[in-house]
């Protein structure tokens, strides 16, 4: 009997009952903590971009991609924020003299930041 392509590429076979089964192991990767932007970005990719969720999931880089994922929004997440304060003078003087106006503008501003990094990465 010919070999499959599988057995020409040194698969193996187990029986499970009346069937032959492949042997399949995905290879391990290691396991990092993935954040909130990276299970954002999961859910997304989950539902609305299936292939390359299975893509990765089964190339086993799934994790790795989401960890890199989530420092790069990070990153850009803290520069913006940053950035944004910067440009509207909101200073640690102001945070010490009128503490609810600090809140109200740094509210305002992670919220505007955590709208560019979910358009720009997250769900892009």
């Amino acid at each position: 009997m010919e070999q499959s392509l599988f057995e020409k590429m040194d698969g193996t076979y187990r029986q499970e009952g009346d069937y032959l089964v492949p042997n399949l192991v995905l290879d391990t990767e290691e396991q990092r903590p993935i954040g909130i932007w990276g299970q954002r970005h999961l859910h997304y990719i989950k539902h609305h971009r299936r292939v390359f969720y299975i893509n990765l999931l089964t190339g086993g880089k799934l994790n790795s991609y989401l960890f890199e994922l989530n420092a790069d929004a990070e990153e850009m997440f803290s520069r913006l924020v940053e950035q944004m304060s910067k440009q509207e003078g909101i200073t640690e003087k102001l945070k010490a003299e009128n503490q609810m106006e600090w809140v109200g503008k740094m509210n305002n501003i992670r919220s505007r930041a955590t709208e560019i990094v979910n358009s720009d990465l997250i769900y892009a």
